[in-house]
C-alpha cells in the first residue's frame, strides 16, 4: 500500500487451472500473499489436476479482449504477465490489447505442461515470436522452452547464457531462464540476463512429489511482475521471486491424500496444523 492508501496492480492474461495449483489461480494467490491487487484476463478453461490435463476450452477473442481492456480502462496496473494463451489468435489479441499500455510486461512462454500435456498450439509458436515477445519487458521460459526459442539444447550454465543472449537479441528484452527441469543437480539455478549482464539465481533442489512443483512457472512468473508492481528494479524482482517460489516449495500444503502441493508460507496461518 501506498502513502495515500493504495495498493499496486499487477494483472494475470492466463488460463484457469481447475485443480488450483497453476495458472490463474497460482498468479492471483501469489499477488495476494505479495501484497499487490490482482486483475486477471482468463485465455482458457482447462479440466485438469495436478497430473494431468484432460480438456482445454478456450477463450473467445472478443472475450479476451474485453477483458483486458475492461481493466486496464479502471484500474493503473503496473505489471502484467501472460501464461497460458493456447492460440495464435488469442495471443494477437492479448498483443493488441496492450496497445498504449506503458507498464511492465513479462511473458512466461508456456507451452507444455509440467506433466506433458500442450498447451500452446504448434502453429501458435511463430505468433508468439512475432506478436507478443519483443513487447515484453522480460522473458521467463524454463529449459525446454528456451530450446525451442533459441533453437539450440540447453545442456548447462553456458548453454542456458548463451541461449539468453540469442533471445535477447532477438526480443530486446531481459531473459530468464529457469532451470528447475535441470537433471543431476544439487540447485536449482535460474540465469537472468538483464542489460547484457548475467546473475545466477541459485536454491537448493528439493526432493518433492511432481505435484508439489505443479505452477511453480506460473507463480515464478507472477511473483517477478508482483515485486516490479511494488517497485522493484527487475534484478531485485527476480531474486525475490526465486526466494518466493523456494519458499512456497520448502513447505507445501497437503489438500489430499495424493496431492502435496506448493503455498505460500504466508497464507498457510490460517490453516490448521
Amino acid at each position: 500500500m501506498n502513502e495515500k492508501g493504495f495498493y499496486p496492480v499487477a494483472m494475470t492474461i492466463a488460463g484457469s487451472d481447475s485443480g488450483g495449483g497453476a495458472g490463474i489461480q497460482a498468479d492471483l494467490r501469489t499477488f495476494a500473499a505479495l501484497g499487490v491487487f490482482g486483475c486477471s484476463a482468463i485465455t482458457a478453461l482447462t479440466e485438469q489436476n495436478p497430473l494431468n490435463v484432460s480438456g482445454i476450452q478456450p477463450a473467445t477473442v472478443q472475450n479476451l479482449r474485453g477483458q483486458i481492456r475492461a481493466v486496464l480502462a479502471e484500474f493503473h496496473v503496473r505489471a502484467i504477465k501472460t501464461g497460458m494463451l493456447f492460440s495464435a489468435e488469442l495471443i494477437r489479441a492479448a498483443a493488441e490489447s496492450l496497445n498504449g499500455w506503458n507498464g511492465t510486461l513479462i511473458v512466461d512462454p508456456v507451452m507444455i505442461s509440467t506433466s506433458g500435456s500442450p498447451l500452446l498450439k504448434d502453429d501458435a509458436v511463430g505468433t508468439l515470436l512475432s506478436d507478443l515477445l519483443p513487447r515484453a519487458a522480460v522473458i521467463t521460459p524454463n529449459r525446454m522452452e528456451a530450446e525451442r526459442i533459441a533453437g539450440m539444447p540447453i545442456r548447462n550454465l553456458h548453454d542456458m547464457e548463451k541461449a539468453a543472449r540469442i533471445c535477447q537479441e532477438k526480443f530486446g528484452c531481459g531473459v530468464i531462464v529457469k532451470g528447475g527441469h535441470a537433471e543431476h543437480e544439487s540447485e536449482s539455478v535460474d540465469l537472468c540476463l538483464f542489460d547484457g549482464e548475467v546473475l545466477l539465481l541459485r536454491s537448493p533442489r528439493l526432493d518433492l512429489p511432481e505435484s508439489a512443483t505443479h505452477g511453480t512457472g506460473c507463480t515464478f512468473s507472477a511473483a517477478l511482475a508482483a515485486s516490479v508492481a511494488r517497485g522493484l528494479g527487475l534484478s531485485a524482482a527476480a531474486a525475490a521471486a526465486k526466494k518466493f517460489v523456494y519458499e512456497s516449495l520448502k513447505h507445501p500444503v497437503r489438500p489430499g491424500e495424493r496431492i502435496c502441493a506448493m503455498f505460500p508460507p504466508s497464507l498457510q496461518k490460517g490453516f490448521p496444523e
